[in-house]
Order: structure tokens, then C-alpha cells, then sequence
């Protein structure tokens, strides 16, 4: 029973988790933006998503090739595109 209440509660968290990392794509849309609002909102969820993956590599201890690979990645991911 503990088990199983216990996965229940990880199972909310990831769930909470994931829709908090929606795209900025994805977040353009629901915000309906187009035109000069678009291309600003994309922008700077590109250089926040830039500084974030940076980050995460540099915590991950990631140099040279294989950080820029994991950086141009993320930044992907996080903007949808």
C-alpha cells in the first residue's frame, strides 16, 4: 500500500515536471503571439534557454565538443524548434 502511494506521488511530480518544460514554441502558441511579439518572445526564451543549458553543462563537467553537443540539444528541446 505504501509502495504504491509512493508511486503515485512520484507519478504527480513527473507529471507536473513535464508540463512546466512546455517549449517556448509551445508556449508562443497558447500566448496566441505573432509578428514582432513572436520573434521577441522566442528570442529571449532562446537566451534563457541558452543560459540554462550552459549551466546544466557546466554542473555536468561537459568541455569542448561534447558540451556544445549537449548544449545545441537542449536548447532545441527547450525552444521546439
Amino acid at each position: 500500500m505504501r509502495s504504491l502511494a509512493l508511486g503515485l506521488l512520484f507519478s504527480a511530480f513527473a507529471l507536473t515536471a513535464a508540463m512546466a518544460d512546455e517549449s517556448c514554441k509551445a508556449q508562443a502558441s497558447d500566448k496566441k503571439l505573432a509578428g514582432a511579439a513572436l520573434s521577441s518572445f522566442m528570442k529571449k526564451c532562446e537566451t534563457d534557454a541558452t543560459t540554462a543549458c550552459d549551466t546544466q553543462a557546466a554542473d555536468k563537467k561537459l568541455s569542448g565538443a561534447a558540451k556544445d553537443s549537449f548544449t545545441k540539444k537542449c536548447v532545441k528541446d527547450a525552444t521546439g524548434t
